[in-house]
């Protein structure tokens, strides 16, 4: 029995200092029944500092009236009629002339910040990233220094530090202490969190007497660095941000003219029903998603597996039965085969309309695509905007091996730079438009599934890319598939380079009209035109 009693005084004295601490110091709840505000707002800082479950107790009671100050002092918590005392949590009775405690919006809002500071202490690494969140979004205090810097210390999740750090030297800006002041504007400058300006520039502010906010000059020039570093970080973010998402526009851009760039460069056809191929694209990844959901819910992330194949044969199997019924009839007549794509274009709306309803459906990224990484500390690049840069690049060098690496490449070369001569030779020239019609209709299928990614999809979607892919095809060179590329990454990076500074809708004019000059000097675009119509 010896061990047994042994083991049991270890654990006793173990728990006397718990206990101890459980009960809160009577003197830091006395000044919330007081009528100072701010002592009201710095007790709560303190109760809060304690850290354990009493403080959440009577932070939780204050929030929901039920903190009652007796005429001695003494902070009740009344509910249903029964009270205990706050600061040790035994029963109590009310005593005559005891009177709530008022709170207002400021003492609410400090309660609450301070419930959030609690749940950093939490064991649950998912409670305590959300009690960081919820308190970045709100004003520093430094009132909640010390629960910062008691949860910084048993903190281990390295990304939560991180954070926790940056919310203490928020709270620690506004400290008393010159020394802790200015290890937290040091801290603000390595973090590059342009959020921090507001509370950096207040220190460099001056007094109508022309006295600064901030006395100490020191304190003052680290200010200025800090602000000098963190705007020096947001520019390099804003430009590597730009250039990525100018890539990204550029590939979504690559997408939907890859395809126009076939039919339109390589054949000398003007289709107008290009953007809707895009949108057939889009809707048959909307029905993979809806038969895997359906069918196969547990492989749902898995859809664009059979989007891929099934929007390229759905769009390839539309672009050859357009070309052998109309098409076909209209090579070498380009107003009425512009004219004829056009009405097709509008009767492929009205289907979609008619099947799929005229509102737009939801296409879900899968989970692997959700989210981002986190680059430069503050910079998110979405995965599905990854995922399509690289799908583009895919699909490029899966064009250029068709091209000048098969039969059907050969063949395609050959009708484009000679027509007759390849006629005579034994090339089956009809079947060969058809199959390249085809081809570049299902690349723009498979462009639609890209699109899809990246927005709702609805009948009108292809109306606003068609534009734009002609723009790309027109500046890269007609019929070259390097000149493509070129040009649609080209006017991706410039168009979202002119967004900041003109606006989205001055900056589109502007492409417009750089690409009217460019081709009034260079006629054949980017790359020396090469086709059916040089003949």
């Amino acid at each position: 029995m010896k061990p047994i009693f042994k083991h049991l005084l270890v654990a006793l004295s173990l728990c006397i200092p718990l206990l101890s601490h459980a009960a809160l110091d009577p003197a830091l709840l006395q000044p919330l029944a007081g009528d100072d505000p701010d002592a009201r707002v710095a007790a709560v800082a303190r109760i809060a500092a304690t850290g354990g479950a009493d403080a959440r107790q009577v932070l939780q009671a204050l929030l929901d009236d039920a903190l009652v100050a007796a005429p001695s002092g003494q902070v009740l918590i009344v509910r249903d009629d029964r009270a205990v005392d706050a600061a040790t949590g035994s029963a109590a009775a009310v005593p005559d002339g005891a009177d709530g405690i008022v709170v207002n919006n400021r003492l609410r809002g400090a309660a609450q910040a301070a419930l959030s500071g609690l749940a950093l202490l939490a064991p649950e690494p998912d409670t305590r990233r959300a009690a960081v969140g919820a308190l970045r979004t709100q004003d520093a205090d430094p009132a909640q220094a010390p629960l910062l810097r008691q949860a910084l210390a048993r903190e281990t999740d390295a990304d939560i530090r991180t954070q926790l750090a940056q919310l203490l030297a928020r709270a620690d800006l506004g400290s008393s202490d010159p020394v802790r002041r200015k290890a937290a504007v040091v801290a603000l400058a390595d973090s590059g969190d342009a959020s921090q300006r507001p509370q950096l520039q207040a220190l460099l502010a001056q007094n109508p007497d022309g006295t600064y906010a901030e006395p100490d000059a020191a304190l003052r020039a680290a200010a200025g660095t800090a602000l000098r570093a963190i705007d020096g970080r947001v520019t390099r973010n804003e430009i590597v941000g730009n250039l990525f998402y100018g890539v990204s526009l550029g590939s979504v851009l690559l997408l939907a003219a890859l395809g126009l760039a076939i039919t339109f460069g390589l054949m000398g056809i003007i289709n107008m029903a290009h953007g809707e191929l895009l949108m057939i694209g889009a809707y048959t990844t909307y029905v993979c998603q809806s038969l895997f959901r359906h069918y196969l819910p547990g492989a749902t992330d898995w859809y664009l597996a059979a989007a891929l194949p099934a929007a390229f044969c759905v769009a390839f199997a539309v672009g050859v039965a357009l070309e052998r019924s109309v098409i076909r009839w209209l090579y070498g007549r380009p107003l009425e085969t512009l004219l004829a794509t056009w009405g097709i274009s509008l009767m492929l709306m009205q289907a979609v309309r008619t099947v799929f309803g005229a509102q737009n459906v939801e296409v879900a990224n899968p989970a692997w695509m959700s989210g981002g990484v986190t680059v430069l500390g503050s910079l998110v690049l979405p995965y599905n905007r990854i995922a399509i840069i690289a799908f583009a690049a895919i699909v490029v060098a899966a064009v250029w091996l068709v091209l000048n690496r098969t039969r059907l490449g050969l063949f395609v070369r050959a009708v484009m730079q000679n027509r007759r001569m390849a006629d005579c030779v034994g090339v089956p020239t009809g079947r060969i438009d058809m199959m390249t019609f085809g081809l570049g209709s299902g690349i723009a299928g498979l462009g639609g599934v890209a699109l899809s990614q990246l927005g709702n999809v609805g009948p009108d979607l292809g109306q606003s890319y068609i534009v734009d892919s002609f723009m790309v095809v027109v500046l890269g060179g007609v019929g070259q598939l390097a000149g493509t590329v070129l040009g649609a990454l080209g006017l991706g990076e410039i168009n979202k380079f002119l967004e900041p500074l003109a606006g989205a809708v001055m900056a589109k004019i502007l492409i417009l009209v750089f690409i009217i000059v460019f081709i009034q000097r260079r006629p054949q675009g980017l790359f020396a035109l090469k086709g059916r119509s040089v003949e």
